[in-house]
């Protein structure tokens, strides 16, 4: 098993902040039909930004990052800029999350910091 590393993760959440605000401005310019790409992208945004500034040092240890990931998840309502419709954000949301939280029991896919995954 390989062993948590929190700079590998903290780079790998920059690295998606960036990749979903591309995606965010590719959306947004495709008008209308890609409103729901735009909520997805936001919604990656919100969840890797939250350990940018909330949650800081919960990307340094396995079990902190995976209680922080769920204390998300409990949340009723998720609020952020440029939503087109607030269920399907909180859905992109809560589906983003439990991808983390299983990325983040079995440690894997942090090395990937290419854009597209």
């Amino acid at each position: 098993m390989i062993e948590w590393n929190g700079a590998t993760v903290r780079t790998w959440l920059e690295s998606r902040i960036a990749a979903a605000r591309a995606d965010q401005v590719v959306a947004e310019k495709g008008g209308r039909d890609r409103q729901d790409d735009c909520d997805k992208a936001s919604a990656e945004e919100l969840v890797c930004a939250h350990f940018r500034t909330r949650d800081k040092d919960a990307p340094d240890d396995q079990k902190a990052f995976i209680e922080a990931l769920r204390g998300l998840l409990d949340r009723d309502t998720y609020i952020w800029r440029g939503v087109y419709d607030d269920d399907r954000f909180d859905r992109h949301v809560r589906s983003y999350t439990r991808k983390l939280i299983r990325m983040a029991r079995t440690n894997e896919g942090f090395e990937k910091t290419l854009r597209y995954q």
